[in-house]
């Protein structure tokens, strides 16, 4: 791999000459600017990013943080962030957080050792640190923070949607999954949800849960229908939790949606594509992502904030794991 020592000696000038092309400071005579750009063509030369961010005294990297790449809503969040810091010019290092407070404050230094401009943070542990006066701009997205600027969905009121809905559809015996503690927009949907049915005449159950991921899941599932044997409608705490759900109650023989109906939370990619369909409630994954990139480059321009936390609304969508009714019911 060429070095820029390799392309001030093929353009026969100094090292310090190539770097004021590459970063287009100083005066360089045109035959020499021309040289060297034909050295860098002929030896392939790529300038290491990190390196001309030091020289000019800013980078265009922007840190995203997210909690677990495997869940597919999180890469939704990280494809809005993407497509619209690229339309400013600017690069993302993504970290994985893994839920794990250690891995997150790893990845922050990591951030700040490469000389990122701001950071994105989707993490889960965020609620047990306190980033308020961190030296780089940064945003929440999908978290919410006291004190930090933030871009989150209306989780409380996707959790009443999520239970009026149920309920409308006939429902009397309805299990509420509760999310992980550390997860404030799980507990956001939760409490929105356990409010609406506390308020209806249904008979419900709450059941505790500590992750999201679709291992776990499945165990609940088991333990769920062992339990409580004769729910008949089913609010979980996301999609990925909701498809575990839809394959044991398939497994047991259970009609979808006439014996038993099913609501998910997030509306990731694969829910259109189950059997039956799940319904659930829409959190705008890919515009959250765009709008936490916004807020963000106003945060590093140092632009007039209206608005330094973004609550985005929540839709519900029906497919087939809930039952029709009228449009007027």
């Amino acid at each position: 791999m060429a070095t820029i020592r390799d392309v001030a000696k093929v353009a026969g000038v100094s090292v310090a000459t190539v770097s004021r092309v590459l970063n287009e400071t100083g005066y360089v005579h045109e035959n020499t600017r021309k040289r060297v750009l034909e050295a860098i063509e002929q030896l392939d030369y790529s300038p290491n990013e990190v390196a001309r961010s030091l020289f000019k005294g800013e980078s265009r990297w922007i840190g995203l943080l997210l909690p677990d790449i495997t869940n597919p809503f999180f890469p939704q969040l990280a494809r809005g962030v993407e497509d619209e810091l690229q339309k400013h010019g600017f690069h993302l290092i993504f970290g994985n957080s893994d839920e794990n407070a250690e891995k997150e404050l790893h990845y922050i230094n990591t951030f700040t050792q490469n000389h990122v401009m701001g950071i994105i943070m989707a993490a889960n542990q965020s609620g047990k640190a306190d980033y308020r006066g961190f030296p780089i701009p940064m945003v929440f997205l999908d978290r919410t923070p006291d004190g930090n600027p933030s871009v989150y969905a209306d989780g409380v009121e996707g959790g009443r949607i999520a239970a009026r809905e149920i309920i409308r559809r006939g429902s009397k015996r309805v299990t509420l999954l509760k999310g992980p503690e550390h997860i404030r927009p799980a507990q956001d949907r939760f409490r929105g949800a356990l409010e609406e049915l506390s308020n209806s005449h249904v008979d419900f159950y709450v059941m505790n849960t500590h992750s999201f991921s679709f291992q776990d899941a499945t165990q609940w599932a088991a333990e769920l229908f062992a339990k409580y044997a004769d729910t008949d409608g089913i609010i979980a705490s996301n999609d990925v939790v909701a498809t575990a759900i839809l394959h044991e109650a398939l497994r047991l023989g259970k009609r979808i949606p006439d014996e038993l109906q099913i609501i998910g939370f997030d509306d990731i990619p694969q829910s259109g594509l189950l059997f039956p369909p799940l319904s659930t409630i829409r959190q705008p994954a890919y515009d959250m992502g765009k709008e936490a990139a916004r807020l963000l480059l106003k945060l590093i321009k140092k632009e007039k904030i209206d608005q330094r936390n973004v609550q985005m609304p929540v839709t519900f969508v029906e497919r087939l794991t809930t039952r029709k009714v009228d449009a007027r019911g």
